[in-house]
């Protein structure tokens, strides 16, 4: 039949999850302070856990002498040959067994105290050593309490902490509700893991599909990007290496039942599911979405493309306080300039109009060189003769002169800004 303390060693590694190591060093520790609480620190003291016995015994070791000067570390030959070791021999030392139940009520008040603060430091060390590696997980809890505008949520053996920055604006929780978040971070403080979760990062929004679609999970459909702003709209990109799976709809679901679990677990938040595109000028058209583009020119050194779609899908294209737009560029990585149709053809007649200011170039040849996307001054001045004179008609020396002459504007251009 087990002790009292066997038993309670192993229902305590058993409830808490720590190892009993763990548990039998705290107590062999605790044992280690109670008695020198009582014969001092400078007495030599040993504690160990006979499994056998079921006990923490503690043993005082003195040094074996002719001549005793300090009876708590050592004794003489004649006490140790009578009562401890009759092969005694000066300078050896040995160990006697203390009875334990002298030690006092305040030296086991203060035993009791190290066990608990040890028991709590390995649940502490336990609860990190889990959790770190669960970084980038989705958890699922209660709402404990609030404190200074941070969510504390129950997710059973630890407690997770949602800050007010990751947070999702407007989104109310009470007392015992579920909740759903990110593992963003776990951090080792002196109070212990400091669990910190989101429902604002992109990876948390990515995660929730992964929940929902199978084929995510499966590796079938990547998700190559996710912009946010959230509890407001999102977009997410979304590809397939098999032809016969169509990525934006494995991610809407039939009747859009897939998509619509996520909005609901985001309370709302709009989300726009687009496809990936190694064309990354369709890619961009594709991030713009609801709104029809016309056309693209892209600048692949600075990466930008100017958007041309029509009029009345400017605002569209655009969205509301430019959500749309801020989130195509969130998306893709490219920055986009939006424009109508109308605003193109304004910018083209500015364009025709200063290529015209250079001596020597006509309504056709302005027409030509700005078909060819040398649609301003400044196109001209940089371009190199040879390059003008490919063009038909163009000769070396007009293309010369035109660079020379582009040159001269762009200094005058120059100096009446600075005045």
């Amino acid at each position: 039949m087990l002790s009292e303390l066997k038993r309670l060693i192993e229902q305590m590694g058993k409830d808490r999850g720590i190892d009993k190591s763990v548990i039998i060093e705290a107590l062999e520790a605790a044992m280690m302070t109670a008695a020198r609480k009582k014969l001092g620190a400078h007495v030599d003291i040993e504690a160990r856990y006979n499994e056998e016995a079921g006990e923490i015994e503690v043993f005082q070791f003195r040094t074996v002498e002719e001549k005793v000067t300090d009876p708590d570390t050592q004794v003489s030959l004649e006490e140790a040959r009578r009562e401890l070791d009759e092969e005694a021999e000066p300078g050896d030392s040995l160990g006697k067994k203390l009875d334990t139940n002298t030690f006092g009520r305040i030296a086991v008040q203060t035993a009791k105290q190290i066990i608990i603060q040890r028991v709590k430091d390995a649940e502490r060390d336990n609860i990190y050593e889990e959790y770190k590696d669960r970084k980038g997980e989705l958890v699922n809890g209660f709402v404990q309490r609030f404190e200074g505008g941070n969510i504390i949520v129950n997710l059973g053996r630890a407690e997770g902490v949602i800050p007010l920055s990751e947070q999702i604006y407007r989104e109310v929780y009470k007392r015992g509700e579920r909740i759903r978040a990110y593992l963003f971070e776990v951090k080792k403080i002196t109070k212990g893991p400091q669990i910190i979760l989101s429902r604002t990062h992109p990876a948390f929004l990515k995660g929730l599909f992964e929940v929902e679609v199978p084929e995510i999970s499966e590796g079938l459909i990547d998700i190559v990007s996710v912009a946010r702003e959230p509890g407001k709209r999102s977009k997410i990109a979304v590809r397939t290496k098999d032809k016969d799976i169509d990525p934006v709809g494995a991610c809407v679901g039939m009747r859009g039942s897939r998509v619509q679990s996520v909005v609901q677990e985001l309370r709302g938040e709009k989300i726009d599911i687009v496809p990936y595109s190694e064309d990354q000028a369709k890619y961009v058209c594709s991030a713009l979405s609801p709104a029809k583009v016309n056309r693209v020119f892209v600048d692949e050194d600075s990466r930008a493309m100017v958007v041309i779609v029509p009029d009345d899908q400017l605002s569209l294209a655009i969205g509301k306080n430019g959500q749309n737009v801020r989130l195509a560029v969130k998306l893709t990585g490219w920055k986009i300039d939006v424009k109508s149709e109308a605003m193109a053809t304004a910018k083209d007649e500015e364009g025709h109009q200063s290529l015209m200011k250079i001596p020597g170039i006509t309504v056709e040849t302005a027409e030509r060189l700005f078909n060819e996307g040398l649609k301003s001054i400044t196109t001209i001045a940089a371009a190199e003769p040879g390059m003008l004179s490919s063009l038909p008609g163009v000769d070396e020396k007009a293309a010369a002169l035109w660079i020379e002459e582009a040159g001269k504007l762009l200094e005058q251009e120059t100096e009446k800004k600075d005045e």
